[in-house]
């Protein structure tokens, strides 16, 4: 029996803020319905098992005129190390595509990624590179109506996977698995290998770095990611073969600063391209493996103290954001010699009451313990709630 037709991808201006050659959004238009629910009632949906965490929304984190300046200061601060990262990973993608790859990012914190690599490969080797965003979710993998697209629309050689940065290297794994799945039903096989930003859980082999510090389009939600937010998998809305869903936030346009992050970031480029080069060839020349000490770290974390679920426990400065912005934060965990780039992070953990504690050692910058409150259990690989051991 052949397959329906494939959905009309999506593009700005009518969907997200981006240009519509940056990026096409393999996404289902979802702006119209009530997603949203209070972060509270969403997490104990989610931590009893009555609910997927992508079947719903967290309501947008309006961020205080503080936490923006804090946000505009890490712009400046780290921009030159993000803009190096971009190049370094674009480099690593183009070698491994022979420079023909489709960049495909997970939305939505791959999405920002690989516009910026697909920007450095038009800025510094005139290369027009196909980018689009697609979902992923935990427990339900790739979204397999976008793999079909991308199956009939590209060779699936090219296809390169795009993420901003790995935690303990759920997504990694749920990605191989999810490709598996792919190539066993449809016979068509993409590569595995996922580029992304920053890696400091070592869980890949394609990065621009492994230093945990703060990559901004982590701060600010959707004002930072095209006005998107993130991709939802609902039955009741989400037919068997549309796209993962997602909504399109345009009420919040004069809040919106995600091009400003992309020219600053990329205003960067032309005076690192020499040191990005010598990066990326001491990067080729060392052939970094995964080593997933992140994964060591989260299981120790999490037995240490008494959570004993991997789940509740968020490793690195992106994934300790995010704790703070949509989940219900317990503790966070921060490495003393890590201070001046966590700011962000002390700054919401105090406006939530958060207490922090400091822990010498530890391998990321700081890690977000989300509360055991409601019955010790957490999203799991099903992406409902996983009883404790």
């Amino acid at each position: 029996m052949s397959l329906p037709a494939l959905p009309t991808p999506l593009t700005g201006p009518d969907f997200g803020s981006y240009a519509a050659e940056e990026v096409t959004w393999l996404l289902k238009d979802l702006s119209h319905l009530q997603l949203e629910a209070p972060t509270a009632e969403r997490e104990r949906a989610i931590q009893s098992g009555a609910a997927s965490y992508a079947e719903s929304l967290p309501v947008e984190y309006s961020p205080s005129s503080e936490y923006q300046e804090l946000y505009q200061v890490a712009v400046e601060r780290a921009g030159e190390r993000i803009a190096t990262a971009v190049g370094v990973v674009t480099e690593l993608a183009l070698a491994a595509r022979n420079n023909q790859p489709v960049l495909v990012s997970l939305a939505r914190a791959g999405t920002p990624i690989g516009i910026l690599m697909r920007r450095w490969a038009k800025e510094i080797h005139g290369l027009d590179l196909p980018h689009f965003t697609m979902s992923i979710v935990r427990g339900v993998g790739l979204d397999p109506t976008a793999l079909r697209y991308l199956a009939a629309n590209f060779d699936p050689d090219r296809i390169l996977f795009v993420d901003g940065w790995t935690g303990k290297g759920a997504i990694s794994r749920e990605l191989t698995a999810a490709l598996d799945d792919f190539a066993a039903s449809s016979g068509t096989r993409f590569p595995d290998d996922l580029a992304v930003l920053a890696d400091p859980g070592h869980c890949v082999s394609m990065f621009g770095t492994r230093e945990d510090y703060l990559i901004p389009s982590a701060c600010l939600n959707s004002t930072v990611s095209g006005l998107v937010s993130r991709t939802v998998y609902n039955v009741e809305h989400i037919g068997p073969h549309e796209f993962h869903g997602a909504k399109f936030y345009a009420e919040l346009a004069p809040n919106d600063v995600s091009n400003d992050f992309l020219n600053a970031i990329g205003a960067h480029f032309q005076r690192i391209h020499s040191e990005v080069l010598r990066l990326t060839a001491e990067h080729q020349a060392a052939a970094p493996q995964p080593s997933w000490i992140g994964w060591q770290a989260v299981e120790r974390i999490s037995s240490e103290y008494g959570i004993n679920n991997v789940n509740l426990v968020k490793p690195g400065v992106g994934e300790t954001t995010r704790v703070l912005l949509r989940r219900v934060p317990w503790k966070v965990l921060v490495n003393p010699e890590a201070m001046t780039d966590v700011a962000h992070v002390l700054l919401l953990a105090q406006q939530r009451g958060t207490p922090v504690e400091e822990v010498p050692g530890l391998p990321y910058s700081c890690v977000g313990l989300i509360h055991p409150q409601f019955d010790k259990s957490a999203v799991g690989a099903d992406g409902k709630a996983v009883p404790n051991a």
